[in-house]
Order: structure tokens, then sequence, then C-alpha cells
């Protein structure tokens, strides 16, 4: 019998790819998505690659009578949870929003786990834990910073609150994926990242504005302490941090954490600035970008990649696609959207 998973936010960018990943790795899934920042399409788009059959709930996680009726409906013991709100820029305008939805969703989660003894979490964790760190790169045992926006912040409580539970109720396990930026699509150009209204991430701006939807990017400062002034990220494909999740499911359900509670650094090991994927994206597809130089973001930090050894030797996981192979794809993808040959 397969291991079911279930994936609350599976609609989204990173869950329809980790959803991908995971039927190909031989798992059955179900998805739980509210829709309010993605598509049934995306879905759809799963089941085209996969040509598997997707249970799919539209459900917030905030609902526990709803979440409740789902944990009960299908048979899992393992959850990857993506649901929340993202936008680093956003949170900073709408704190209570981010606190309520990313905390309660969480909590739910969690409390049902507990109650219907479901024993593994992967939690969709970020970067911004770190703050600003005074190290580069950073590692594991970098400390975390005072966040630098409300979304930083509650991904620190949220790590928090399952480490605190895993701690208490000892037949639980926990990781929490630690991302850097995430970018590209899936090779097939079936999924991508589909952000509704303005987007929230670099890459959807940079072919948005490649494919003449938008008259011209913004890039938000260029007097930071960088080579090229503009702030620097460890920019990792969503295919291979996809492929992350997979393996820490697996790690826990074989038994093999070290710990209740585990985190990790998914990403690169390698710093790009903003005007450098620029760069990279007009060399990897023949496109130019119009960009313009526009004052700073209030909650972005000024740079920040990853040392991922530990998360390489522990996983036995590692970043594989190239830059260009990358931007390459989530061009493909935005092609596709707007069926531009």
């Amino acid at each position: 019998m397969k291991e079911c998973v279930l994936v609350t936010g599976g609609a989204g960018y990173i869950g329809t790819h980790t959803t991908v990943e995971l039927i190909e790795a031989g798992y059955d899934v179900v998805v739980v998505d509210n829709l309010s920042n993605s598509e049934l399409a995306a879905v759809e788009g799963v089941r085209k690659i996969t040509g598997a059959e997707i249970p799919f709930e539209q459900a917030d996680c905030t609902d526990k009578e709803a979440m409740s009726r789902i944990f009960d409906r299908y048979k899992f013991n393992s959850i990857i949870h993506f649901a929340a709100s993202k936008a680093v820029g956003e949170s900073v305008q709408k704190p209570l929003l981010y606190y309520r939805n990313n905390l309660d969703s969480l909590l739910t989660i969690l409390e049902l786990m507990r109650d219907k003894g479901v024993r593994n979490i992967v939690f969709s964790s970020s970067c911004t834990v770190y703050g600003q760190p005074k190290v580069l790169p950073v590692t594991e045992q970098t400390p975390r910073q005072p966040a630098t926006s409300p979304y930083g912040n509650t991904k620190q409580i949220c790590e928090d609150i399952i480490r605190d539970t895993v701690s208490a109720h000892n037949e639980m396990y926990g990781i929490a994926l630690r991302y850097f930026n995430p970018i590209g699509a899936h090779p097939s150009a079936l999924i991508g990242e589909l952000p509704k209204g303005v987007p929230g991430n670099l890459v959807p701006f940079i072919t948005q504005t490649a494919a003449g939807i938008r008259e011209c990017l913004s890039i938000f400062g260029d007097d930071y302490d960088t080579p090229d002034g503009s702030a620097v990220r460890d920019y990792i494909d969503v295919v291979d941090l996809a492929r992350a999740h997979v393996v820490a499911v697996g790690r826990m359900i074989q038994g093999k954490s070290r710990s209740n509670y585990e985190f990790f650094n998914v990403g690169t090991g390698q710093g790009r600035s903003v005007l450098e994927l620029v760069a990279a994206f007009e060399k990897a597809t023949g496109v130019k970008v119009p960009h313009k130089i526009v004052g700073r973001r209030a909650g972005d930090i000024e740079k920040i990649w990853a040392d991922t050894s530990f998360a390489n030797q522990e996983l036995g996981w590692k970043a594989t696609r190239s830059i260009e192979d990358t931007l390459a794809s989530a061009w493909a993808w935005e092609k596709h959207l707007r069926n531009i040959k």
C-alpha cells in the first residue's frame, strides 16, 4: 500500500511542483487549498504531467471543522504544510492578516495531527528566519536575528510552535525546510508560478515585463552594500526545492530523523544580485527586460545566501539545475500562459 501525503496549499507554486515530485516518487497525494492565491487549473496541470487522479479539497486550513473532515476522509500519516500568506511587502502593510492566517493554519493542522494520530509534518519555512545575518553564508547554526517583516516573524514563530509541539508529543516528527528564493517552472511548462494580481516575487515580474504585460521592471534599491548595489539572494530552482520535500518526508517515514525536530537550509549555496539575475535571464532567453531603479522596499534584507552542506550531507539532496535552465523554464511557462510563440 502506498504512503499518502496531505499537501496543504497544494494548488500553489511550490505545492504543485512538490505534488508532481511526490507522485513520481511513488506517493499518493491529497491536495488541500482555499484558492485564495492559486488556481484550480494548476492542479489540472499536475494531473496532466503525472497522469494521476489527485483528490482535491477546497478548504481553508484555519477552518478546523473542514480540516477535521479531511483528516477523517483520507488515510495519511504525513503532511507538507505550504498554506500561508507569503509576500514580505504585503505583510508589512497587513500584519494582522499574516499573523492570523499563518499561525492559525499551523495551529489547526498540529492540533488535528495530535488528536488523530498523524505523525509527520514538513513545514514550508524561509531564510527570512535569519533576518539580516552578520556572517554569510548562513548555516543551520547561524543565530536567528529579529525578523525584518511580519512574514518572517510568522515563520520564526511557526518553527518554534512545531519544535515545542513535537517535543511535547514524542510520537510526532517535524522538519522545517528554510527556503531561499524559489524560481523557475516545471520543464513541461504545464505548471509554474501563477501569482494573482501584482506579483510578490522577482521572476514573475521579469517574465511579465519580457512578455510586454508590464512596461518596466522596478528594482528596489541600488545602494545596498553589494557588488552592484542591488540586493543579493540565493535563487533555487523550484523542482530542486520540491525534491527536498520528498526527501524530508521519506526521512521521517523511514525513521531516519536524528531528533523529533530538524531544520535544513534549502538553497544553491550561491548568492546572485537582482541585476545579475536580470542579466542571466536576458542571456538565457535572448529577451531584453526594461528596468529602472526605485527606492528600497520595506522589509527587504540586503543580502543572504545559504551554506547547504548540512542538507547535502544529511538529506542526500543537492540543487542541480543551472540558473540558465531555471530562467529558461520560467520564460517557457510565461509564454505558455500568454500563448507566445
